[in-house]
């Protein structure tokens, strides 16, 4: 089975592209973010042609998330994290798809550092960490696949001194992000590739595809249980190079069953 997380940018902008990876790699969960449209808008119609089921979270042009099967139909557990029933941002969404927990994240980003938003982004992750503490208490196969605007550690990122003021790298970022991993769970693409420089993210800005000055935020977390299913994962690189695509590349990982 492979499960992909996947921030399109703007799912309606980067629909052509969009519809080519899965024609092309026919994954068989589909973690979308950063959908950029209302409910109403999103392109449920040309989804449906391509034989994908489909829920999603959407917001008018900001945030959303989405979680597409090839067979079968993600049943939804829930849109939203707990503990905040007035936020308002479309950056969750969790199903169950066959034996799996799935959820399509996108965590806030957070700049500039020292103001509201990068408080918010720290409350969310708090959040973020008391609600996967109590989905590896249901001692599942769960995954948390998203955009987590979190750069890890320095091998994540082509320079940790350009982005040193970056709220991505920001050492109360990178703990909150391994307090949750430490509750037991799986990086998938390091449990693949343990060392080196494996980037999802190219920004369009100062040639930094051409210079492969990228860094790693999107992330698929195993619970136990889908670890022991775990068999690879990886990025699909080459579809950020193409015509008008998102800055970011599909990430992946594949489990047995």
């Amino acid at each position: 089975m492979k499960i992909v997380t996947y921030n399109v940018n703007g799912i309606r902008a980067r629909l052509p592209r969009f519809l080519e990876y899965i024609e092309e790699q026919k994954p068989d969960v589909l973690c979308l973010q950063e959908l950029k449209c209302a409910d109403e808008s999103f392109p449920a119609a040309e989804v449906a042609a391509t034989g994908y089921k489909a829920i999603f979270h959407g917001q008018k042009g900001f945030n959303g998330v989405a979680i597409l099967t090839r067979d079968g139909e993600p049943v939804l557990r829930r849109m939203g994290l707990p503990g905040d029933p007035d936020d308002t941002h479309s950056r969750y969404i969790e199903a169950e798809v066959g034996d799996l927990v799935i959820a399509s994240l996108y965590l806030p980003n957070g700049n500039p550092v020292g103001t509201e938003k990068f408080a918010y982004k720290l409350a969310w992750m708090e959040r973020l960490r008391e609600h996967a503490l109590a989905l590896l208490a249901e001692e599942r196969p769960v995954v948390l696949a998203g955009d987590w605007n979190v750069v890890p550690t320095d091998e994540d990122v082509f320079s940790p001194k350009a982005m040193a003021h970056d709220a991505l790298l920001q050492p109360e970022t990178r703990a909150a992000y391994r307090t949750i991993l430490h509750q037991g769970w799986t990086d998938a693409i390091r449990a693949r590739h343990p060392e080196g420089a494996i980037y999802t993210f190219w920004d369009y800005t100062a040639g930094c595809w051409q210079r492969d000055a990228g860094f790693r935020i999107d992330h698929l977390l195993l619970s136990p249980s889908a670890a022991d299913r775990f068999l690879d994962a990886g990025v699909d690189k080459e579809y950020r190079g193409r015509e008008k695509a998102s800055d970011h590349a599909p990430t992946w990982v594949t489990l047995e069953g």
